[in-house]
């Protein structure tokens, strides 16, 4: 099993071996990732992978704080980042309310705000009342409404200074590391050598810190569509339509539960 980090081990991980993220929001997945993954995030995707939703936006407090209970439960030796939810982080009041509801109430080791230059004030006020803070720029799934869909950015120079501004900004408010999303790789690149904290992509190309991924996307479990940057390592989906389909040949036939399954 790995070792698990810290904020300082986080930290100097940057320029070394690249960090490994995936996400998770139950104890029996989150204990299957524990021997790979350097860190787990209880998403908000959780309202797309589990229930549906087209967005992150329905995520409650409530449930980030269920998952991130039964995420720490399965594995506690593992560092965990839990998603303040859209709508949980509107002012400085606002967000060190929520987040010290985390804190209290679970043993979550950091939250992940998204935002840049706008949110530094609120992940400065967090940090500096003991909350640490994983940063999130570039694409903003919570922003998918305002902004009409799922945009890479990076693309021109404009916004290519708006996410290098952000970096620092999140940077010099006290997070110890970033996510940046849906970025153009080279953008990426120079972002994560220009600033002193890892900067872990999903979408943004491999010249980050380090990568995180969706678990449902990552092992195939999901068929509606298949993003571009998105790997699958299991095509998960499948198999389990096999197993299922086998499960209910044998019931029908009543070759399950035989002699070997029976008291």
């Amino acid at each position: 099993m790995i070792q698990k980090m810290t904020i300082n081990t986080i930290k100097k991980s940057k320029n070394t071996t690249p960090l490994v993220m995936i996400t998770a929001y139950d104890a029996l997945f989150a204990n299957l990732f524990q021997e790979s993954a350097d860190i787990i995030l209880i998403g908000d995707s959780l309202n797309m992978s589990f229930a549906g939703h087209n967005d992150t936006l329905s995520a409650t407090l409530e449930q980030m704080i269920y998952h991130t209970n039964a995420v720490c439960k399965g594995a506690p030796q593992t560092f965990t980042v839990c998603d303040m939810p859209f709508g949980t982080y509107t002012c400085k009041t606002t967000a060190l309310r929520n987040a010290v509801r985390v804190f209290q109430e679970t043993p979550a080791d950091s939250v992940k705000i998204e935002g840049g230059s706008d949110k530094a004030d609120i992940i400065k006020h967090l940090v500096d009342n003991g909350i640490a803070v994983c940063g999130h720029i570039g694409l903003l799934p919570q922003s998918v409404r305002s902004e009409g869909g799922y945009l890479v950015k990076g693309k021109d120079k404009a916004s290519q200074a708006q996410l290098l501004q952000d970096a620092k900004a999140v940077e010099a408010a006290g997070a110890f590391c970033m996510v940046i999303e849906g970025v153009k790789a080279d953008v990426a690149t120079h972002i994560a050598r220009t600033v002193t904290i890892p900067v872990i992509g999903i979408g943004a190309g491999n010249g980050v810190d380090g990568q995180v991924l969706v678990f449902s996307d990552m092992l195939g479990l999901f068929e509606a569509f298949t993003p571009k940057f998105v790997k699958h390592y299991l095509q998960g989906a499948t198999h389990i339509k096999e197993a299922l389909a086998q499960y209910r040949a044998e019931v029908i036939s009543r070759d399950f539960p035989d002699a070997t399954h029976t008291y």
